[in-house]
């Protein structure tokens, strides 16, 4: 069982507050969205007692970041999905009725084209695939495929469990469920391949929520808080801890559920792109003092 105290302290430095919820967080059981965190920007080297449970291979890097540009987002985007493709953002949304899929234009925050999801549909994480678009919902079962170039739907399909966030690993899809586990199928047929079990130092951390794959890396959100986490699919093991405590505020998020989720890459130029529910602001930030 993941206890959301423990990750804080362990991953970030002191500061880095977890809401007082005082509850044990290890199951997918809740709704996909999250609270509010105090905003102290900080990263410094984990406690001596957590690191000597993390003495193995691979050390764990804490980091912090700086923000390099902003650019307008639309606050009406409940954030589930995000990804970068020749020149354009991609972004899936999620509540009942308000899904939806979009190309957004990075400069102005704009829709340039939006696919609708059914309304009994909660959408969350959308990934591409060769020339495909593929998307899961929350609780239902359902995954959708869109047409690359024009977002013309494709068909749906089934998959068991709950759906987070996906990415594409090389020829598989890992796809998150709120759990600690991350399952891979192959984006073809659906077929599970394998699991991994994403770890701190050995220690199971639950609430996996939306993924992006970073030169051969996952890096993902972690539900209710301020941190992005980067691990290795071959094993779960996580090697690299982001603190974006502060980003939140600064975007002008104030409801209980506008957390830091969304992460984008583009390889060409390099950049890193952060973002959260009903921001208004979508971030290309640098991970700086990493230790």
């Amino acid at each position: 069982m993941f206890h959301f105290a423990f990750f804080a302290a362990a991953m970030v430095a002191p500061g880095f507050h977890a809401p007082a919820l005082g509850d044990d967080f290890g199951s997918a059981a809740g709704s996909p969205v999250g609270g509010a965190l105090a905003a102290t920007p900080a990263s410094a080297p984990l406690p001596a007692s957590v690191a000597a449970s993390t003495a193995a291979p691979p050390p764990v890097q804490q980091c912090g970041y700086e923000v390099v540009a902003e650019y307008p987002h639309d606050s009406s985007a409940f954030t589930q999905g995000l990804f970068w493709h020749d020149g354009h953002l991609y972004e899936g949304t999620g509540q009942y009725g308000q899904s939806r899929l979009s190309r957004v234009q990075l400069s102005s925050g704009k829709a340039l084209k939006t696919q609708p999801l059914s309304d009994d549909h909660f959408g969350e994480g959308i990934t591409r695939w060769g020339d495909q678009i593929i998307g899961v919902t929350w609780r239902s079962g359902v995954g959708y495929r869109w047409r690359l170039k024009d977002l013309k739907p494709l068909g749906q399909f089934r998959y068991e469990g709950e759906g987070w966030g996906i990415t594409m690993v090389g020829p598989e899809m890992a796809l998150s469920d709120g759990t600690s586990t991350l399952r891979f199928f192959d984006p073809a047929t659906m077929a599970e391949q394998r699991r991994v079990t994403v770890k701190l130092g050995g220690r199971p951390i639950a609430m996996i929520n939306e993924l992006e794959t970073i030169q051969g890396k996952i890096w993902a959100n972690v539900w209710m808080s301020d941190a992005i986490i980067r691990l290795n699919p071959a094993d779960g093991a996580i090697d690299q801890v982001v603190n974006f405590s502060g980003l939140r505020e600064k975007s002008g998020a104030v409801g209980h559920d506008m957390v830091l989720n969304g992460i984008a890459w583009d390889d060409q130029g390099q950049r890193l792109f952060v973002t959260g529910k009903n921001w208004s602001k979508l971030y290309h930030v640098r991970v700086t003092n990493c230790r």
